[in-house]
């Protein structure tokens, strides 16, 4: 079993799902980073690493694709764009991905949800789903999201997901925890 002062989450301090997997990771003594830019609002600001736009630079990615890919349109926006860019930062330090969303029948995921979920497929990432639809969590395996009760077992992860966490969600994001490691200390 990892040991909790070992692992790091990173997220990027939204309201809802990010900040509830912040609080957990305080509950439980893992460290937490959370990236930002300027004019981002924050509802959770633990160890904040401000992107400059040299670090939203390396994850960024055309907007065109990013809908293309999604099979959905985005706004041309430079938050939204910023916002994109930051999830890369989140995705590509955290060695698992644990998200809190809505999979859709392509295998997608709602929101910016989606491009972060997206983008641990493409890092060859563990990626686990919170489907807030059937409340159950979703690993994708082999092409597929495969239903099951994932762990924690790497020491860096992304948490992230919807603003509009529900009862379910935060009592998954608290046993996966509580798998993971076991009773907070």
């Amino acid at each position: 079993m990892l040991q909790t002062s070992q692992c790091t989450l990173y997220h990027g301090g939204h309201d809802g799902a990010e900040s509830f997997f912040g609080q957990c990771a305080e509950k439980w003594g893992l460290n937490e980073v959370t990236f930002s830019f300027q004019g981002h609002f924050l509802k959770r600001d633990k160890n904040v690493i401000m992107l400059g736009e040299k670090q939203l630079k390396q994850g960024d990615v055309s907007m065109e694709i990013i809908s293309q890919h999604m099979r959905r349109q985005y706004a041309e926006s430079d938050k939204i764009k910023a916002v994109f860019q930051s999830i890369y930062h989140m995705v590509n330090n955290g060695s698992q991905v644990f998200a809190i969303g809505e999979i859709h029948d392509d295998g997608t995921v709602k929101g910016g949800t989606g491009w972060g979920v997206e983008l641990g497929k493409f890092f060859n990432r563990n990626v686990n789903v919170f489907d807030k639809q059937s409340n159950a969590w979703h690993t994708w395996r082999h092409g597929e999201w495969v239903a099951g009760l994932p762990v924690i077992s790497e020491a860096t992860l992304c948490g992230t997901g919807t603003r509009e966490l529900t009862g379910e969600s935060k009592k998954a994001i608290e046993e996966l925890f509580l798998r993971s490691f076991g009773a907070a200390k």
